[in-house]
């Protein structure tokens, strides 16, 4: 009886070992691997803007100026729709990110400079962000550098001896990063270790790590990838209180001048509600008639060209100079000065005969239903 108690004890043990030895059980130190792409997210660290961590990939490339002081809220935190769980936004949403105009966050350039001196970590960053090594320094190029305006969720990727380890961090607000065109955050600037987005639901309260002043679990973002690629991020100038329009994959030389701004100021708190924008107006729909005949300019006959005369309907009488009646609508040609208008009339009354002529009175020539060239006189 003994034995097996010994046995039964012994078993678990040696399972244990086991898993120590090929993996790691928990709490251990993970398995060393080319690549990794998963992280626990109960392992999940805080990490200040500046800071770099433990496994950069490259020294910091982030610059131009910080935050303004009072540029993230610390009032009542929002209500999240499930405790828990940050609040999701897409990565196009308008002041999401903040930036200076003309000045980038991030030295791209240096970015690929950097990797490219390191085959093996340059490799290995490119594992990562799933392209090829040769396709790296495009990919970089191809990213926006601009600021965090609020604490994010995200699954960040070290280097250390060769390998790439992953893990579940929250970075705090006036973080650099560069975004994709989507709007995701893909790369932080401060130690150029590749970002996707986080795993699992969001909590940022088992966060471990010193927290910074304003830091609140309630408050923290998670991003989400845009319907489709965009053209442009719309970020907000803190410092100016202003919008910016950054062109995708620009450091800061493209940018200008909303033409339509967000309906919302640009301090607005990130985190909180936001006015949905406004639909496109749309077109009234376009009244549907019959087509009314008329004339148009280039049908007016130009002054001293002579025109045909206008064709007498069948079962009428044809009359010299006849003009058809006005329709409703149409454009009517211009009248020289001094000649006739145009517009249909009675007979032309007979001019009065000076008193004492002897000539007779004018006659007016009018055709007769027979084509005998006969006149009539009046």
């Amino acid at each position: 009886m003994p034995s097996r108690i010994r046995l039964r004890r012994t078993v678990p043990a040696l399972l244990c070992a086991g898993l120590l030895l090929g993996a790691g059980c928990a709490g251990g130190t993970p398995a060393r691997r080319s690549a990794t792409r998963t992280a626990d997210a109960a392992d999940l660290v805080l990490q200040p803007a500046a800071d770099p961590g433990t496994a950069p990939f490259t020294a910091s490339t982030a610059g131009g100026p910080a935050l303004p002081p009072g540029a993230v809220p610390t009032g009542a935190p929002r209500s999240p729709s499930t405790p828990g769980h940050a609040l999701r936004r897409t990565g196009s949403t308008p002041g999401l990110y903040a930036g200076t105009r003309a000045v980038p966050s991030c030295d791209v350039e240096a970015e690929i400079r950097m990797l490219a001196v390191d085959p093996a970590r340059e490799e290995a960053f490119a594992q990562t962000v799933s392209v090829t090594r040769e396709k790296v320094a495009g990919f970089l190029r191809g990213l926006t550098p601009v600021l965090l305006r609020a604490d994010t969720l995200v699954t960040g990727h070290g280097f250390r001896d060769g390998s790439v380890t992953a893990y579940q961090a929250v970075l705090q607000a006036g973080t650099a990063v560069m975004v994709d065109a989507r709007g995701l955050p893909r790369v932080r600037c401060a130690c150029g270790n590749p970002l996707d987005p986080p795993a699992g639901p969001g909590d940022a309260r088992p966060g471990t790590g010193k927290r910074w002043e304003g830091f609140d679990p309630a408050r923290t973002v998670v991003v989400e990838p845009a319907a489709r690629p965009v053209a442009e991020l719309v970020i907000a100038d803190l410092a100016h209180h202003s919008w910016i329009v950054r062109p995708a994959g620009d450091e800061g030389t493209g940018d200008r001048v909303p033409e339509k701004p967000p309906p919302y100021t640009p301090d607005t708190d990130i985190t909180g509600p936001l006015p949905d924008v406004p639909p496109p107006a749309s077109k009234r729909p376009e009244k549907s008639s019959e087509p009314t005949p008329s004339r148009s300019p280039e049908d007016c006959p130009t002054p001293g060209v002579p025109t045909p005369e206008t064709p007498t309907p069948p079962g009428e009488p044809a009359v010299a100079g006849r003009v058809p009646a006005r329709v409703p609508g149409e454009t009517r040609c211009p009248t020289p000065t001094g000649e006739p208008t145009g517009e249909p009339s009675e007979v032309p009354p007979v001019p009065d005969e000076p008193p004492g002529s002897d000539e007779p009175p004018t006659s007016i020539r009018l055709p007769r239903d027979a084509d005998d060239g006969s006149v009539g006189r009046w």
